[in-house]
């Protein structure tokens, strides 16, 4: 994902062009392969279907016209697939700083509910510390009544 967040799509001639920092140009490409049209040499790849069987029959500007419909076509693929990915990119991102808010928060209501514990184990020690002194106190009001009776 950093590598596509190093990407840029760019607008040529109304096609969208995307360039990586390496120093790659699909411009400098396609001009390349018009001249090799222009001098009658045709690409190296015959076999692929880039241009169809009907091809062979076309002009080179006709031909030419077809492969950047179809270029145009492939970068808007690619520049949505682009942005897509940097979109998910950043949904990642988001969901990662909330998955660590949740964690925090979670670190911290253990926190609580262990302190909320030990008071808990405190306060029944205190609890049945002052029943045995009630029941002790209630024998010793029974005693005393005995004794005044």
């Amino acid at each position: 994902s950093s590598k596509i967040r190093n990407m840029e799509v760019q607008s040529v001639d109304g096609i969208a062009v995307l360039e990586d920092c390496m120093g790659f140009s699909l411009t400098r490409t396609i001009s390349k392969v018009e001249e090799k049209l222009k001098k009658g040499v045709l690409p190296d790849c015959q076999d692929d279907d880039i241009v169809p069987r009907v091809g062979d029959e076309m002009g080179a500007e006709a031909q030419i016209r077809l492969l950047k419909a179809k270029l145009r076509v492939t970068q808007e693929d690619l520049a949505n697939v682009v942005f897509d990915c940097r979109k998910k990119d950043d949904e990642n991102q988001n969901l990662e700083t909330r998955l660590k808010d949740t964690e925090e928060e979670n670190t911290r209501l253990q926190r609580t509910i262990s302190l909320q514990q030990s008071q808990t184990e405190k306060y029944k020690i205190l609890s049945q510390e002052a029943n045995k002194k009630a029941e002790g106190l209630q024998q010793e009001v029974t005693a005393l009544e005995k004794v005044l009776q």
